[in-house]
């Protein structure tokens, strides 16, 4: 446990100028007096941790020291190269660097690890597209990838609907979703951040050289699960009432979606609602009446619409011509 914290000091202060006894603290998850004991061990096995003292002063190491990654284990070497997505780096531009780095913290890493990368690509792959979809790089995804890697400004002409709009942008991040590339980014003036889709970028000019500066509480997994689940919720603009088996129930969230399905569910609570048959009466949130119809008829019997009127007919109607189809 201590020998791995070590390491993890010595990455940190490689990693930056200098740092100080509470942000090592901090990053370490130990108290200040124990940053103090580990700095003053590290020194005595001939790791140069030179301490400044006074308010601005802190811990960093002297004369360039650089370290070998032999403190990985193995688990921790295979999950170190399964951190990229072969694929993705490849249609942003950035495979041959991505394969730079590879083959140095291979050289780095020691002769009894160095097929860690063989052993994780054989065991994991991620395969992000969704089924029966071909996948297509947006053609100006590696243009968008490079502002983003380096923090520049871009001028973009973007297709909403049947018409194109012209938007300053500082790009902060890409989001790869099941099969699609989607641009976290910073409108200049309103200074809002939205989401756009990257292939429906007609043209994508960089600024000139001048990088913008990054608002450093940006947090592009929080950001996107947050956006992720307003638009969600944005589309579900209907309510139908159901009655569902418990097959059914079991069924939803596979017909509906996730969303809507726990959103229905939880509103009803565990063993509450439910009549003689086992059967529970919920309020499903829905795109639309039309979207309804489509998705609950996957669920055949174990379904039944209860409101509004003109859906349940529909229902009716359906299942008179099934019946009709199949009656001997």
């Amino acid at each position: 446990m201590r020998a791995a914290r070590l390491i993890k000091m010595v990455l940190l202060l490689q990693s930056r100028p200098a740092m100080t006894a509470a942000e090592l603290a901090r990053e370490l998850e130990v108290s200040e007096r124990t940053v103090t004991r580990d700095a003053q061990a590290l020194s005595e096995a001939g790791v140069p941790v030179y301490a400044d003292r006074g308010r601005a002063g802190g811990y960093r190491l002297v004369g360039g020291y650089r370290t070998r990654l032999t403190g990985l284990d193995r688990g921790e070497a295979e999950a170190l190269f399964l951190s990229g997505v072969p694929g993705a780096l490849r249609e942003m531009g950035l495979e041959d660097a991505a394969s730079a780095a590879r083959l140095k913290v291979s050289a780095a890493l020691l002769p009894s690890l160095r097929d860690a990368s063989r052993t994780a690509a054989q065991r994991f792959h991620l395969d992000a597209p969704d089924w029966f979809r071909e996948p297509k790089t947006p053609e100006l995804l590696p243009a968008v990838a490079e502002a983003v890697w380096d923090d520049l400004p871009i001028t973009a002409r973007y297709r909403r609907g049947e018409e194109e709009v012209v938007r300053e942008l500082e790009p902060y991040g890409l989001v790869l979703k099941a099969g699609v590339w989607y641009l976290c980014a910073r409108v200049l003036g309103p200074g809002s951040f939205r989401v756009y889709r990257v292939d429906r970028f007609a043209a994508v000019e960089p600024g000139a050289g001048k990088r913008f500066e990054r608002d450093g509480g940006f947090d592009l997994p929080a950001f996107w699960e947050e956006r992720a689940a307003q638009f969600a919720r944005s589309v579900l603009r209907a309510e139908v009432v159901v009655r569902l088996s418990e097959e059914g129930v079991r069924r939803l969230p596979h017909a509906v979606g996730p969303v809507p399905a726990r959103a229905a569910l939880e509103a009803v609570g565990a063993g509450t609602g439910r009549d003689g048959g086992g059967w529970v009466t919920v309020t499903l949130p829905v795109e639309s009446e039309e979207v309804a119809h489509t998705q609950l008829t996957a669920l055949g019997p174990e379904v039944e619409v209860l409101a509004p009127d003109a859906l349940r007919e529909r229902f009716a109607r359906g299942a008179e011509r099934l019946a009709a189809l199949y009656r001997p």
